[in-house]
């Protein structure tokens, strides 16, 4: 093993490995950067590179020698996996040391985005993290009103340190009961406005649990409530929709927290969706990986196990959460309090995927990137937590926002002509996410950002997108034959439904590298397996099924691989060799 600068491993004559495609292993050097690790074939012709940050790498695993040589399995949280071949034990456990510490940082000031200069002078980096403004959307939805007012109460982040510093509250509302509130509330996020929509006047507001126990109540809180009823004179009560199973809410209710009581509130009316907890849907996902690592699956097997992963069951139950705000809002003119325990998960993701039912505006290009700033960066989700940025409690990382940009890619795929982005738009910023390659994602609230100083120290991810925003266009787009509420079937029957034999990857490589700014190599994109194998469909007579056998046994008589038929081009399927 030699040096390659000063800040680099090197390794000769590994061979990448392609677990499903009988072919000979190409064979190539490993480097290991202090941001990447490279890895670069020998065959003068080409020279194909594959580029992984280490940031990508969700874990490493080495296998046992044999006599060809000692393997180490890449596996990524962007639903890829890097298969390699070292010659010699002590270089694989070299490398592996490495890649366990390099991919684990403790520090934020580890991170790559503290290391990565685009070029930019600092007012090029000012105007950057300025480019995508909350205030300003409030504006463009009409605010501030004789209803609505953009407050400044939490503008040194006292009131709730996980909230942003401007908040759209009913202008009713008096200061004492915005603060009462705010200490009946979890962790004081108090009913802030998510969307208001200027033609019914009906608003999407988002809070956290009350902290109602089995018998306590929040006279403020009740006023609050009451204030955001008053604020949509067109109807005459609000509905409170709790997003989490009613028996994990009744659980949270014996430990103090749980759900308001429709006794001690006026004019509300209460739903439960169902959308589970971070943990189930942490080992939906695993579950779905492990089955996506089978090399052989029967066609039977493969989607057996899709249905026991419950993971298209969970895309269901967001999106029919978010169907449900989008209806009392655009057709009912209701307004609604979402809220889950804490308010930074569950609620995240229905918000925005109403909000981009209910607006236009927010299947744009730039306006996905305002939806994202607003509902999930500003008002605290969790994504240093979330995605495992820094080594910490693996039980605090779950595929949140992931479901949310599947959400977001089944809608495209149901309208494709409402959406002006494309998937690859999806797919980079689901991938920065996790690169930590700019500010905008690191750290778990506003108020972290600003004690980090990341607007200082780092760039903000959206100008580059918007730089490269020709790439991202979606041809199809046609704002004029989509410009009001978008209403989507959450019936399996309306998911597309497409077989496509997986690609050759080494061909991918060939045909698409990324911009150079994110230069690991993507795998393929495909079709979706529809939602018409979830575990409960109807059938013929219009009942409902606890498995779809019927349909399966016919489809799985095909003589395709399992494997071979994917469920979502975004990748999921591919927790495979890169």
């Amino acid at each position: 093993m030699g040096s390659f600068g000063s800040c680099c491993l090197q390794v000769e004559y590994v061979k990448l490995l392609d677990r499903y495609v009988a072919k000979k292993a190409a064979t190539g050097t490993l480097y290991l950067t202090a941001t990447h690790l490279i890895y670069v074939e020998q065959e003068t012709d080409t020279r194909k590179e594959t580029w992984v940050l280490h940031h990508h790498i969700s874990s490493v695993e080495k296998l046992p020698l044999t006599a060809s040589g000692c393997s180490l399995l890449i596996h990524c949280k962007t639903f890829q996996l890097l298969h390699l071949l070292l010659p010699r034990e002590r270089e694989a456990q070299e490398v592996f040391q490495s890649l366990l510490r390099l991919s684990q940082p403790v520090k934020v000031e580890e991170l790559y985005a503290f290391l990565y200069n685009p070029q930019q002078s600092e007012a090029e980096r000012t105007a950057g993290w300025s480019l995508v403004d909350m205030a300003a959307d409030f504006g463009r939805m009409g605010l501030p009103n004789e209803l609505w007012e953009i407050s400044h109460i939490n503008s040194s982040y006292e009131l709730c340190s996980t909230y942003p510093t401007v908040l759209g509250l009913p202008k009713s509302a008096s200061v004492a009961t915005v603060t009462g509130s705010a200490k009946f509330r979890s962790r004081g996020r108090l009913p802030s406005l998510s969307y208001y929509h200027k033609d019914t006047q009906a608003a999407i507001c988002r809070c956290s649990q009350p902290l109602s126990g089995l018998s306590s109540r929040c006279i403020e809180d009740e006023q609050m409530l009451q204030a955001i009823s008053q604020a949509n004179p067109n109807c005459p009560f609000i509905y409170v929709v709790d997003t989490r199973p009613k028996l994990n809410a009744m659980a949270n209710r014996a430990a103090g927290k749980g759900y308001e009581n429709e006794d001690n509130y006026a004019n509300i009316r209460f739903h439960f969706q169902g959308i589970e907890n971070i943990h189930v849907m942490r080992s939906s996902l695993q579950k779905l990986l492990e089955l996506c690592a089978q090399k052989t699956p029967s066609m039977s097997d493969y989607l057996t196990g899709l249905e026991s992963s419950g993971w298209l069951r969970h895309i269901k139950a967001v999106m029919d959460a978010g169907v449900f705000l989008a209806k009392a809002v655009g057709d009912e003119g209701a307004s609604v309090l979402v809220h889950c325990s804490d308010g930074w998960d569950r609620t995240a993701q229905v918000c925005s995927l109403a909000c981009i039912l209910l607006d236009p505006y927010y299947r744009t290009i730039k306006g996905l990137m305002v939806l994202i700033e607003k509902e999930w960066i500003s008002f605290g989700h969790k994504f240093s937590h979330r995605c495992g940025h820094l080594e910490g409690d693996p039980k605090e990382v779950s595929p949140v926002f992931t479901q949310f940009v599947e959400g977001v890619w089944q809608l495209s795929e149901q309208f494709p002509c409402a959406f002006q982005f494309n998937e690859r738009f999806l797919l980079t910023i689901h991938d920065h996410v996790y690169a930590c390659q700019y500010g905008n994602f690191i750290g778990n609230c506003q108020k972290e950002r600003q004690e980090m100083r990341l607007k200082e120290k780092t760039f903000s991810l959206w100008p580059f997108l918007l730089q490269h925003q020709d790439e991202f266009r979606n041809p199809l787009y046609r704002r004029s034959a989509h410009n009001s509420v978008l209403r989507p079937s959450t019936l399996p029957l309306h998911f597309k439904y497409e077989c496509t034999y997986i690609h050759c990857c080494s061909e991918v490589r060939n045909k698409f590298k990324p911009n150079p700014i994110s230069r690991f190599f993507h795998t393929p994109c495909f079709r979706a397996l529809p939602l018409a194998t979830l575990p409960v469909c109807r059938d013929s007579r219009g009942g409902e099924s606890s498995r779809f056998s019927r349909f399966l046994f016919e489809f799985s008589r095909s003589t395709l691989n399992g494997a071979a038929v994917p469920f979502w081009r975004f990748r999921h399927q591919n927790w495979r060799t890169i």
